[in-house]
């Protein structure tokens, strides 16, 4: 819901996410190289405002993009066409890749350094027919119910067996692509598809089923991109040499320090986003007008919820730039002078687990997670285990590039450990931990980690840029599964249940069921989540709100943050004092007031008329009045476990 108070929880939030990049940059600059960056005023602003975008982005995907993606997806589960969704799947998959910004930059480098073999438009064509085709199948699968480590582990045994046959300048490339195709704005709609087709088909369960779409779009790029290679290499020479990446010198690293702030390049810069978004919004539209033929429902806070992601993801790319692209450049190269490895294995640890924490897909799905799986997941919980995931994999990718080693054995042997711990986890864990190796490699981190595996590829003697600098990504998209699966192996061993499953176990518990119906002592509630009701003694009250109209939303929200689950909203007409005096010329005024009723458990009364109370100020200055009142024979309401 658009609110204030909201987009006040997020921006919190955010800057919390933000102070472990703050801690390991001031570390390393100040008790490491022991220097002060030039630009330090420049990078605190730019962190700043990656605080304040990631804010505003994040709202506008609770407000605009999740509930696109889910109406359409609902759409479409109940017009039963499988044709259109499969056709909707891909040109989302395939729209929104080849105009991947990070997918971009990484062809571009294949391009410069592997002689001329690979084309990077191609190359874009090949990564985004792969996640188009993707999408396709991972909503197949969610329309059959097929279990989705079925698919996953097929997948890697293509991906192994591909690798066999491949050059060894394209494995570390299709290994990496396998990790930047997931944007940061097409994540949450692929997910919000996902979840919305798990919950609208009989018998499909939105955390086993919904999640698992990222994962598809994660490994097939892997697949295709090595048969590419072996094309390319077997029948494409190479043309007139092109210079390799050149090993960083002390002037590209001072022109990197410094971002200068202009107008026209932020301006740029928007249109870049928006230009990057317009390929979701024509598809959308499209499906919605062209082909379900129905109107968006609540139009205006959509077309809201798009303009705060387009603002908010520039305002954040902005700030990266300012304060953190040309830091973690410069750091990286001062770094690799060190005649000590283990300060870069530290370093590339840090910073992923940093940069992660601070990823807005993954704070994303990471919400979603938790909501849908009934806080059986927590997502701060998830988002620090997918970080210690991508800080492990970044370690051990620098490692091999320091030492060498081809990077194929490391990929076989992780996957091993994915595989046996699909075998091992809890069920509900394993699609959203397959998602966690493509949501981690995003706006944040792909730039960053690429600098880095380059960069220590280009100054390491006996090292090739081509063969040896990339793979990082694919590092950081491997481990975040294996920890998430641990995440869910020790939450289970240690008994921790979600609301759902608690749920469940306290119906069987009772010995009293729908015959206590008939007694009026009792009040008869619905669980929510389940098909079951049950009769309870526990008191209900109704708490009362009259506010202006243009006080409801926020009333709401304050009502909803003390735990009210459901209103009846009415509209209303008041008269204070002194029109009462003259009320029969007012009869017929227009209605000016929201009358809006909540009924609750009484033992959450005092809580909702203090939100309420303290949120518009009613004993201040405010406008409006709350009151609650006892009430019984409440039969029928719809509570969750936690209410009871």
């Amino acid at each position: 819901m658009l609110s204030f108070s909201t987009f006040l929880q997020l921006l919190k939030e955010s800057f919390r996410d933000l102070l472990p990049i703050i801690l390991v940059i001031m570390f390393f600059q100040l008790a490491i190289i022991q220097s002060v960056p030039e630009n330090w005023l420049g990078t605190t602003i730019g962190l700043a405002i990656v605080g304040v975008g990631l804010a505003i982005f994040l709202l506008g995907l609770e407000v605009g993009i999740f509930p696109v993606g889910e109406g359409l997806a609902s759409e479409f589960a109940n017009k039963g066409s499988t044709f259109w969704i499969m056709i909707f799947a891909f040109m989302i998959g395939f729209g929104t890749t080849v105009a991947e910004p990070a997918l971009i930059v990484i062809a571009q480098k294949a391009a410069s350094i592997s002689n001329g073999r690979i084309d990077a438009t191609t190359l874009r064509m090949v990564v985004a027919f792969s996640v188009g085709f993707a999408i396709v199948l991972g909503v197949w699968r969610i329309i059959k119910g097929h279990p989705i480590h079925y698919y996953i582990i097929s997948g890697y045994i293509l991906v192994v067996a591909a690798t066999a046959f491949s050059p060894a300048e394209i494995v570390g490339l299709a290994y990496d692509l396998g990790g930047v195709t997931t944007s940061t704005v097409t994540v949450p709609l692929v997910a919000a598809l996902g979840i919305g087709l798990a919950s609208n088909i009989k018998g499909r369960n939105p955390v086993l089923d919904g999640f698992g779409l990222i994962a598809f779009a994660s490994l097939t790029p892997m697949i295709f991109v090595q048969f590419y290679g072996i094309v390319v290499y077997q029948f494409v020479d190479s043309v007139a040499q092109i210079p390799t990446i050149a090993p960083i010198t002390d002037a590209a690293a001072t022109v990197a320090a410094q971002y200068n702030f202009k107008i026209l390049d932020v301006l740029k810069g928007l249109i870049g986003v928006m230009i990057d978004v317009l390929p979701i919004l024509a598809v959308i539209l499209f499906f919605q007008y062209a082909i379900l033929k129905k109107p968006i429902d609540n139009l205006k806070e959509v077309i809201i919820g798009f303009g705060l992601v387009i603002i908010g993801l520039d305002a954040f790319i902005v700030g990266l730039e300012m304060g953190l692209f040309s830091v973690g450049e410069t750091m990286a190269l001062e770094l690799t002078r060190y005649d000590n490895n283990v300060i870069i294995y530290s370093f590339g640890a840090l910073i992923g687990f940093s940069t992660t924490m601070a990823e807005p897909s993954l704070t994303a799905i990471a919400r979603k997670a938790k909501e849908i799986s009934d806080g059986k997941i927590n997502d701060y919980a998830l988002r620090v285990f997918v970080a210690i995931g991508v800080a492990i994999g970044i370690s051990l990718g620098a490692y091999r590039i320091v030492v060498g080693g081809e990077i194929v054995y490391y990929i076989m042997a992780g996957y091993l450990f994915v595989i046996v711990l699909t075998f091992l986890s809890p069920k509900y864990i394993i699609p959203v931990a397959y998602d966690s190796g493509g949501v981690t490699t995003s706006t944040v981190t792909v730039p960053l980690v690429a600098a880095l595996g380059l960069g220590l590829a280009t100054n390491i003697e006996g090292r090739d840029p081509l063969i040896d600098g990339f793979g990082l990504i694919a590092f950081a998209s491997l481990f975040p599964m294996i920890t998430v699966m641990l995440y869910g192996f020790v939450t289970e061993q240690m008994g921790i249940r979600g609301e759902r499953e608690k749920e469940r176990i306290h119906i069987n518990e009772l010995r009293h069921a729908l015959e206590d119906a008939n007694n009026m002592g009792l009040s008869t509630v619905s669980i929510h989540g389940t098909d079951k009701r049950q009769s309870y003694n526990i008191p209900f009250s109704a708490v009362h709100v009259i506010v202006p109209k243009n006080k409801t939303e926020q009333a709401l929200q304050a009502a909803r943050d003390a735990g009210a689950r459901g209103v009846t909203i009415m509209s209303a007409h008041g008269m204070g004092l002194e029109k009462m005096e003259n009320f029969y010329n007012r009869l017929h005024s227009e209605e000016t007031d929201s009358n809006l009723m909540f009924i609750t458990p009484t033992k959450k009364v005092d809580a909702i008329i203090k939100s309420i109370m303290e949120e518009l100020d009613l004993v201040g200055s405010g406008a409006g009045i709350a009151f609650s009142y006892p009430i019984s024979h409440m039969k029928g309401i719809s509570l969750k476990q936690d209410d009871l």
